[in-house]
């Protein structure tokens, strides 16, 4: 069931949004010698939760189109393909996922 159909399950995200936000613009207000209003970090939480559900939406319509019930990483990198920087970022931290995984898998095989 998508976060979008049940209302309770929505809240208690955008509340979890609200309160990493909240954590992040107060960490950054420290170090500018600044302050947030509330207004802008509930105004920056809607936009972070629309962003994430959207992202969610083309995540699974590309292993849709795939003929996946399953998200892979391979979807969330086609997400990133307008951005150049932030898909060689995903490309380089999934290859050093895999080769993590790598390691420890011939790790057991050793032992």
């Amino acid at each position: 069931m998508p976060v979008s159909d049940d209302p309770q399950l929505r809240e208690r995200l955008k509340s979890a949004i609200w309160y990493t936000v909240g954590k992040i613009v107060d960490e950054e207000c420290l170090h500018l010698d600044d302050n947030a209003t509330p207004q802008y970090i509930a105004a920056l939480t809607e936009l972070v939760y629309s962003q994430a559900i959207l992202l969610a939406k083309d995540v699974e319509s590309f292993a849709h189109h795939a003929k996946r019930k399953t998200v892979a990483t391979d979807d969330v990198i086609m997400v990133c393909r307008r951005n150049e920087g932030l898909k060689e970022i995903m490309e380089e931290f999934v290859a050093d996922l895999e080769q993590k995984k790598s390691a420890a898998k011939n790790t057991k095989k050793t032992q």
